[in-house]
C-alpha cells in the first residue's frame, strides 16, 4: 500500500487556532504520509508547524457555505481547529487524516523512516538493557542467576530472551512452572532490595482453575525464593484483584495460590481498576478541565466524581504496602493480577522509586522505564495506548496505566522536590511518546514483536534524543540532592494534587528545534496545559533554573581556571 493511495487531497489553505492564548496561524496545510504541515503566510512567523498523525485521538469536521472546520483532538490532549477554504478539500482532508492516523502496520510508522540529524542508528538502544541490573544483582547475592530458557520466547512472548530467577530452580522446572502461569509469565526478580536482603517478584495468575491444580516446580520456585533470602524468611502475594475477582477468575481457568501449597506466603489482595474503568475515568477528567465555563464548586464535583485521584491513591498506597514489607518486615514480595502487564508493573515500579535512591536519579529512572515497562514487564503500551481520552473507539482492555504511574511519580516530585533528580518534563515526554512517537521505544506489544519488527535496528532509541546534553540540561531538576532514605508519600486527600504544573520542573524549550523537533513540549502540567496560560510560579520556577545554571557555569569556569 502506498500512502498516497490515503491521500485524497494533499494541500489546502487554512488556519490554525491552537488554543486560547496562541494567536491563530495561516498558510499552506499540507498533508503528507505521516504528518500535517502547515507553511505560513511570508508576512507570518518563519516556523513550520507539524503534528504527527499518530498523535490524532478523534477528528471531527462541519462545512458551512464554501468553507469547513476540522477539530482535532490529540492525544497529548491538545484540541486544535483547522479552518480550510472550499468544502470538498475540508472532507477530503479530513477523510486522509483518519486514513492515515489510524493504520495498523508498525513496519509502516513514523518510527522506521525517522532519521534526525545529529543521531544514528543503533544508538542508545544498549544504554539501559537489563541484563546489566540483573548482572549486579547476581553479584550481590548467590541465590540469583540469569537464565536464557526464554531464548527463542517460546516459553513467554512477552518476557525478554534472559530473565533472573532463584539460582536453586533449573530451566525445566522454570518451563513447567512458566506452563502453570497465565501466559507463560512465571515468577521473576524485579528488583532486589539490597538493605534487608529481600526481593520483589512480579508474575501474572496461576491457571489453578475449578480443579484446583497445583504445579510441584511453580511451588518450588518460591520457596527457592524465600530460601535464597534467610532461613524462616516469609513472603507476601499482592494479588492486584479483589477476592471475589480472583476467585470468579479460577472458574475461568485462572485462580490463586493455594496457602497450604506454599508455606511461607500470606496472600492480600489489594484490587486496582483497570482496563474500561480506568480509561473512563481518564476521559471524565479531561472532559472536566476543558470545560473552562464552569464554577468552581461544579468544577471540584466533577474532579471528585472521575475519581482519578482515587485511583492515584490507591496505586500509591499499593505500592507502599509493597515497599514496607520489604524495607520495614523484611519479607519478600510477589505482585501479580490476571496478566500481570499492567497494575502489577504499576506497583513494582513505584514500590522500586519509593526505597531505591538510584531509580530516582535521571538514569536510573530511564533504567526503571526500560526494565519494568518495555523490555521484562512486557507492558503492550501500542494497545492499551493506543486511543487517549477523545476517541469513540474504546477496546475493553485499553487502559491509561502507563499515565497513572507517571502521575503518581509526580506526586512523588510535588511531595519530595529534592529527591528527584529528573523534573516534571521527562514525564511529559515520556506521555507523549508512549501515545505517539517519532522514535522506535515504545513501538510493539512485546520485546518478541520487537524483534521480529527489528526495531532495535531500523528505529531510533527515545533515550538517543533524551540523553543528548543539551535535552538532559532541560530536563533535570535543578534542586535535586541525593536522598539515600526510603520516601513514604502521603496519600491524604490534602496531599494529593491534579497534575497541573505548580511549578513544572522546567521548561522544555523552542517548539522548532531544528535537530529533533518531536522532543520539544510544554511544560506547565498535563491535563490544564493547553486551557490555561503560565502562572506566575511557573515563571519563578523558570528563573529558578537559570540562577542555578549560571551558577554551575560559573564553578565550571573557575575550575577550568585553576586548573
Amino acid at each position: 500500500m502506498e500512502f498516497s493511495e490515503l491521500i485524497r487531497t494533499n494541500r489546502a489553505q487554512a488556519e490554525l487556532l491552537q488554543g486560547p492564548e496562541a494567536p491563530p496561524l495561516r498558510g499552506t496545510l499540507c498533508v503528507t504520509g505521516h504528518h500535517l504541515l502547515l507553511s505560513p503566510a511570508p508576512q507570518s512567523t518563519p516556523d513550520l508547524w507539524l503534528l504527527l498523525l499518530r498523535c490524532v485521538d478523534s477528528i471531527e469536521k462541519r462545512v458551512a457555505g464554501d468553507s469547513g472546520t476540522i477539530t482535532l483532538r490529540c492525544k497529548d490532549l491538545r484540541v486544535l481547529q483547522l479552518d480550510i477554504e472550499g468544502v470538498e478539500a475540508t472532507l477530503d482532508i479530513a477523510r486522509s487524516i483518519e486514513a492515515l492516523s489510524s493504520l495498523e502496520s508498525v513496519i509502516t510508522s513514523f518510527p522506521f523512516f525517522y532519521r534526525p540529524r545529529g543521531l544514528r542508528l543503533g544508538d542508545a538502544w544498549h544504554f539501559h538493557p537489563p541484563e546489566r541490573y540483573f548482572k549486579r544483582v547476581a553479584r550481590e547475592t548467590n541465590a540469583w542467576r540469569l537464565s536464557e530458557v526464554n531464548q527463542d520466547f517460546s516459553l513467554c512472548p512477552s518476557y525478554p530472551r534472559v530473565v533472573i530467577v532463584p539460582r536453586a530452580v533449573d530451566d525445566t522446572a522454570l518451563a513447567r512452572s512458566a506452563r502453570f502461569r497465565q501466559g507463560g509469565r512465571f515468577p521473576v526478580l524485579s528488583y532486589h532490595h539490597a538493605r534487608s536482603g529481600t526481593v520483589l517478584l512480579r508474575s501474572s495468575q496461576p491457571l489453578t482453575g475449578p480443579q484446583k491444580r497445583r504445579c510441584a516446580e511453580d511451588e518450588e520456585l518460591l520457596r527457592a525464593v524465600l530460601a535464597g533470602v534467610c532461613p524462616g524468611a516469609r513472603g507476601f502475594i499482592v494479588d492486584m484483584r479483589s477476592a471475589q475477582a480472583a476467585k470468579q477468575a479460577r472458574m475461568t481457568g485462572g485462580g490463586t495460590e493455594a496457602k497450604a501449597a506454599y508455606p511461607g506466603w500470606k496472600r492480600l489482595h489489594r484490587p486496582l481498576e483497570r482496563g474500561r474503568s480506568l480509561q473512563e475515568s481518564f476521559m471524565r477528567l479531561v472532559e472536566a478541565c476543558g470545560d473552562t465555563e464552569q464554577s468552581m464548586d461544579r468544577w471540584l464535583s466533577r474532579l471528585e466524581g472521575c475519581r482519578w485521584l482515587a485511583h492515584v491513591k490507591e496505586a500509591l498506597s499499593t505500592a507502599c504496602l509493597a515497599a514496607q514489607g520489604m524495607e520495614r518486615e523484611g519479607a519478600c514480595i510477589l505482585v501479580h493480577g490476571a496478566e500481570g502487564t499492567d497494575s502489577t508493573l504499576l506497583v513494582t515500579s513505584l514500590a522500586q522509586l519509593i526505597l531505591d535512591p538510584t531509580s530516582r536519579t535521571m538514569i536510573g529512572f530511564q533504567e526503571l522505564v526500560e526494565r519494568e515497562w518495555i523490555q521484562v514487564g512486557g507492558h503492550p503500551a501500542p494497545a492499551l495506548c493506543l486511543h487517549s481520552a477523545f476517541s469513540h473507539a474504546r477496546p475493553k482492555q485499553e487502559a491509561p496505566t502507563f499515565l497513572l504511574f507517571l502521575d503518581c511519580v509526580w506526586q512523588l516530585g510535588h511531595q519530595f522536590p529534592l529527591s528527584l533528580e529528573f523534573g516534571e518534563g521527562l514525564l511529559l515526554a515520556l506521555f507523549e511518546h508512549a501515545y505517539a512517537s517519532p522514535f522506535g521505544t515504545f513501538l510493539c506489544n512485546s520485546e518478541k514483536e520487537r524483534c521480529l519488527c527489528e526495531v532495535r535496528t531500523r528505529t531510533h532509541s527515545l533515550w538517543s534524543g533524551l540523553n543528548q546534553l543539551k535535552e538532559q540540561r532541560k530536563l533535570r531538576n535543578p534542586l535535586y540532592v541525593l536522598n539515600p532514605l526510603a520516601i513514604w508519600p502521603s496519600v491524604e486527600p490534602q496531599s494529593l494534587r491534579l497534575w497541573q504544573g505548580d511549578p513544572p520542573h522546567l521548561p522544555w524549550g523552542d517548539i522548532s528545534s531544528a535537530q529533533i523537533p518531536y522532543l520539544s513540549s510544554s511544560s506547565s502540567g498535563l491535563f490544564l496545559r493547553w486551557t490555561r496560560p503560565p502562572e506566575p510560579s511557573e515563571v519563578a520556577w523558570e528563573r529558578v533554573w537559570q540562577i542555578v545554571t549560571e551558577r554551575e557555569n560559573t564553578e565550571d569556569s573557575q575550575s577550568t581556571a585553576s586548573a
